[in-house]
């Protein structure tokens, strides 16, 4: 395939892997956002860049965001949300996140590829992306002509993005407050 022909086929391959996302999964995210005092997100490889990406927007939208693993995150509590996005959803040390979350009273979401997982079994709220999962061993969710499961991520990625701008919209947040929380040691 030549550029063209793939750049198609990747925005077609991520068009229907979102238009196969249940609007009353990304409302029970949204509203499990709203309701928290403080959000940790986590993820690992590909899947936990785009949640660190999240949790800096949610900081640009004023909502109090750690990143699960930075030095500076604090102890998860009651009325706390840990959101995890994971393809497999079942990735062993964010298990144990989602155990010690459960132990402290925190409320769980995830964005998952695979309904029959731990983390689903676990969720309050749960947003699947049907993109197949090369971990999975057997035919889980769409082909993409995108590589090792990149489906999922950049899926996840667009998927944030747009939460983020419903809470904008939501929350009555300006363009100006979130640039005026941008970095500016850089």
């Amino acid at each position: 395939m030549d550029t063209p022909d793939l750049i198609e086929a990747i925005i077609a391959d991520i068009g229907r892997a979102l238009g196969q996302v249940e609007p009353t999964q990304v409302d029970s995210i949204c509203a499990a956002l709203n309701a928290a005092d403080r959000v940790f997100v986590a993820g690992k490889g590909r899947s936990g860049l785009q949640m660190r990406a999240f949790a800096m927007r949610l900081m640009h939208l004023g909502l109090t965001a750690h990143v699960v693993d930075d030095v500076t995150t604090p102890a998860i509590g009651a009325g706390d949300l840990l959101l995890i996005g994971s393809s497999s959803g079942r990735t062993g040390s964010l298990l144990r996140y989602i155990d010690t979350a459960r132990e402290a009273g925190a409320t769980l979401a995830v964005f998952t590829g695979n309904l029959d997982s731990p983390f689903a079994e676990a969720a309050k709220s749960i947003v699947h992306i049907p993109a197949a999962n090369f971990k999975a061993g057997r035919k889980s969710g769409l082909d993409s002509v995108l590589v090792m499961g990149s489906l999922f991520e950049h899926s996840l990625g667009l998927l944030c993005d747009l939460i983020i701008i419903r809470l904008k919209a939501e929350r009555g947040v300006e363009d100006s407050a979130m640039n005026a929380r941008h970095a500016n040691l850089e």
